[in-house]
């Protein structure tokens, strides 16, 4: 029988809607080239809308594209987040979402991380918002020059709104992460938050210590009986290291 390794499948998740959002994000972003224009009487095409020689079209294009870069970033800390969680976390059913809060204080270096992460995503993502709020400003005056039908206003609809529902989501999960001291999914469905440490993580965890139990063993001096010697006294030792 095929064993299916459950942090594989939500990788494959992951990636997955991260391939669907990045087109919307493109077309979304990049709205000088993408919007149908006037271009005598006729719909600019991409290559018009590209090479347009005008000083504030060049520049709306180009806030276009730091938006669009700032998009990307946004996105590969998020998938780096993501990933972070899938290693370390794991989602269960059973328990609260805010469970996660009192078993990760035990795992003082995993609790930084996270907090690290949320932090920082956070940031980046409200950094986001900012430039993309210009970018539509910038590109509505754009439009109101170059203005060609109906579709001129529908896809520029259309298009941001798809933009802002993604930033609207990311900001959901940076801020409640951050405020509530967990881990949301800014991927799964219906933002399922990471609850309890991962069962992989908590697995090489434990033979990590019965590895270094057993060196212990092996290191003490014949004479003397290991059958005596309490389990609690050699765990800290192994803590302390």
């Amino acid at each position: 029988m095929l064993n299916i390794n459950v942090d594989l499948v939500q990788r494959v998740k992951v990636c997955g809607l991260f391939f669907l959002q990045f087109y919307k994000i493109l077309t979304g972003t990049l709205l000088t080239l993408f919007i149908p224009q006037n271009c005598d009487d006729k719909i600019c095409t991409l290559t018009e809308n590209y090479e347009n020689p005008d000083l504030y079209h060049k520049m709306t294009l180009y806030w276009n594209m730091l938006t669009l870069f700032s998009f990307l970033i946004t996105y590969v800390y998020e998938l780096k987040r993501e990933n972070w969680s899938i290693k370390y976390l794991d989602i269960d059913n059973n328990v609260s979402d805010n469970n996660l809060k009192s078993v990760i204080v035990k795992e003082v270096a995993l609790d930084k991380q996270m907090d690290r992460l949320n932090k920082f995503y956070k940031n980046i993502v409200m950094t986001t918002m900012f430039l993309y709020f210009v970018n539509l400003c910038l590109t509505i005056k754009l439009l109101y020059v170059n203005y060609h039908s109906s579709s001129t206003i529908s896809c520029f609809i259309s298009f941001s709104l798809l933009v802002m529902m993604k930033l609207y989501n990311s900001f959901t999960v940076a801020y409640h992460s951050v405020k509530s001291d967990k881990m949301m999914s800014a991927y799964m469905s219906e933002f399922v938050s990471f609850n309890v440490l991962d069962s992989d993580y908590i697995k090489e965890k434990e033979e990590k210590e019965e590895k270094e139990l057993k060196q212990l063993e092996d290191n003490i001096p014949e004479d003397i009986d290991v059958s005596d010697i309490k389990v609690e006294e050699i765990i800290p030792v192994i803590n302390k290291e």
